[in-house]
């Protein structure tokens, strides 16, 4: 019972941490097109759990604290990071192009010709992206880590890596596309080197 309640805290305060981070970020942007303030707001949310949760794994290992296979923090901050990343999925692809979504990825339908531009790449990294944060959302549990096994199940969730190195390319590709300004820069580029810095200090750490 009270290890439920220590995770129902824990769930109520990332809930607030992403609500609170998706405020700063659609005040931040400029209005009026809410749509657009939405979706930059929650891919930066989504962006700094994304950070977080591969951040902790390797500060354990600098701590030279318990690294288990799964911890409930990191498995938490994960699911946390899945929704907001589905999330803006959902509302980035209401952003641009109303009532014609399928231009996101195709240039013509008849005959079918892909969205061969820094626009469509941008989309297609992203979308993978999603589906794999999708993936990984849904093995976020007990269930699943028993049903598969540790080594398949961690196998499974080392995807993050990929889904993190095409949300990486997403980004840049957007920010070229909409031409962001420096502040949006320097905030993603922050996430970007925290993350590589502490998983090459994890790294050299665990190896020595």
């Amino acid at each position: 019972m009270v290890f439920c309640m220590r995770r129902i805290n824990r769930h109520v305060a990332l809930a607030l941490g992403a609500a609170a981070i998706v405020a700063a970020a659609y005040a931040a942007t400029p209005p009026p097109d809410q749509r657009h303030r939405l979706s930059m707001a929650t891919a930066y949310a989504a962006l700094v759990f994304v950070a977080a949760s591969l951040w902790l794994g390797p500060w354990n290992v600098l701590r030279r604290r318990p690294n288990p296979v799964s911890f409930h923090l990191r498995r938490d901050v994960g699911i946390w990071a899945g929704l907001l990343a589905l999330l803006h999925t959902g509302i980035g692809l209401t952003v641009h192009l109303r009532g014609r979504m399928w231009m996101y990825f195709f240039r013509k339908l008849h005959p079918l010709s892909l969205q061969k531009t820094l626009f469509g790449f941008a989309n297609y990294t992203g979308l993978v992206a999603a589906l794999l944060f999708l993936m990984l959302l849904l093995l976020s549990n007990d269930i699943s880590l028993r049903s598969l096994g540790t080594r398949k199940w961690k196998w499974l969730q080392r995807w993050i890596y990929l889904a993190f190195g095409l949300t990486i390319a997403h980004s840049i590709a957007y920010q070229v596309v909409e031409t962001r300004h420096l502040a949006w820069v320097v905030v993603f580029a922050a996430c970007v080197l925290g993350v590589i810095a502490v998983q090459i200090a994890g790294f050299v750490r665990w190896r020595s």
